[in-house]
Formats: C-alpha cells, sequence, structure tokens
C-alpha cells in the first residue's frame, strides 16, 4: 500500500519569507511570534512531513498551550515525537529553564549619568592610565539612565579624530534621547583646545536636528575635568 504525504505540508523554506520564523522575528520583534514560532526557531528542524513549527504546535497543543507543563517533561518524554531527538529534547527543556530563571531575576538597574561628576566618576576609572587621547560617546535615556558607553575614538598624544556621524548612528541605533561626550587629555591640563570647542558645536548642531538632547562635554584628567554644561557653553 502507497502512502501519500501529506500535500498541505510545506518546508519553511518553502513558506513566504514574511512568514518564516526567523525573518519574522527580525523584522516584527520576538513579541510578534507564538510560542511554536519561537520553540520552532530553537529546533531548527521538523521531519520529512512536518516543519519545525508545525512540530512544536503539536508538543505544545499536548502540553495545553502552556509552557510550564511543557517545561516539566523530561528528555525521554519529548524524544517520543516523531522529529526530536537527544539534541532538540535538551534545547526545548533548556529554554524553558532560562524563562523560569529570567523570571525570578530582578531587572537590571540602569546607572544614571545625570552629571558632569557623574560622567567624570564613570570614565575616570577607564582613562586615568592612558597615555593617548580616547573619545567616549554615553547614550542614554530620557531619565538619564545609562544605555551604553563605547569608545569612538583612540587616537594620539594631543587630539583624538571623532565621527560625528558615528556618533550620532550609535545614538539612534540605541533609541537614545540625551548624550554626553567626554574625552581624555593626557597632558592633565583640563582647558578645552579650539579643535574641542568645534567638535562640541558639531555635536550640539546634529544633536538639535535629531531632537537628541546633549548633556555634556566633559575632559577628563586624572583628578580633575572639565565641562562645557557647568562653563555655560553649551
Amino acid at each position: 500500500m502507497k502512502i501519500e504525504l501529506n500535500n498541505a505540508y510545506k518546508s519553511i523554506v518553502n513558506w513566504a519569507e514574511e512568514d518564516r520564523p526567523r525573518e519574522k522575528l527580525e523584522r516584527l520583534g520576538p513579541s510578534a511570534l507564538s510560542n511554536a514560532e519561537l520553540l520552532g526557531i530553537l529546533i531548527g528542524s521538523g521531519t520529512p512531513n512536518e516543519s519545525a513549527v508545525d512540530l512544536m504546535k503539536r508538543i505544545m497543543a499536548d502540553c495545553n498551550n502552556n509552557l510550564n507543563t511543557l517545561g516539566k517533561l523530561s528528555i525521554h518524554q519529548l524524544e517520543q515525537y516523531r522529529g526530536v531527538g537527544p539534541a532538540k529534547a535538551i534545547t526545548i527543556l533548556a529554554a524553558c529553564e532560562l524563562g523560569k530563571r529570567r523570571a525570578m531575576e530582578k531587572a537590571e538597574e540602569r546607572q544614571s549619568i545625570d552629571s558632569s561628576k557623574a560622567i567624570y566618576e564613570y570614565l575616570h576609572p577607564r582613562m586615568q592610565d592612558l597615555d593617548v587621547e580616547e573619545a567616549w560617546v554615553m547614550l542614554l535615556n530620557q531619565h538619564y539612565k545609562l544605555i551604553k558607553a563605547l569608545c569612538i575614538s583612540h587616537g594620539g598624544i594631543s587630539e583624538t579624530a571623532v565621527d560625528v556621524r558615528i556618533i550620532l548612528k550609535e545614538a539612534l541605533l540605541c533609541n537614545a534621547t540625551v548624550l554626553a561626550l567626554a574625552h581624555n587629555h593626557p597632558s592633565n591640563n583640563t582647558q578645552p583646545s579650539s579643535s574641542d570647542d568645534q567638535l562640541t558645536q558639531h555635536v550640539k548642531k546634529a544633536c538639535e536636528v535629531l531632537r537628541i538632547y546633549f548633556l555634556d562635554h566633559v575632559i577628563i584628567t586624572d583628578g580633575k575635568y572639565y565641562s562645557y554644561n557647568d562653563s555655560g557653553r553649551l
């Protein structure tokens, strides 16, 4: 007797691109996907007759579509489903365990960077032993909580080149609404140079165009600092 395959089945690679789980997540974010779609991404493949998503839909249906129930299954129980071997079973249970641990942990408290002193105290330990100039950008949310701090330039003894476009690109990628700039002077002279003044104005104008608040530009030395904002120059 010849067994006909289900003609309705299509491999995920043959799905419309907007329906494929990986592409859907990339386009819309993880919250747009169902539990079965997210788990389908993790296990990677199903069987010749069933996609990874459809396989996980079937398993989830047997668990009353409850992730807590899924997490209580053993590796042996998961392996009873055709298409699930030890590796996939372990992957599923590892994902459930991570979800449980995340629910038990407190949300990370972002550091507050709301003044020139806070900028100095954050960056001084990173800059105090440098013998060349470095420029850093600090990207903040509307409550002055730090999203990301990164070195954008590493240069010579007396200056370092800063590309304003890189600063604004990073701010946009992080959805930052507040931005602070800082660089060190290995000479231990806190006074800004004419090029420092020029950079400050360029960054300020760029932030105004993109409606990002330019908090400060701080020059850091070992034990002292200069703030454009505190000096009334912003």
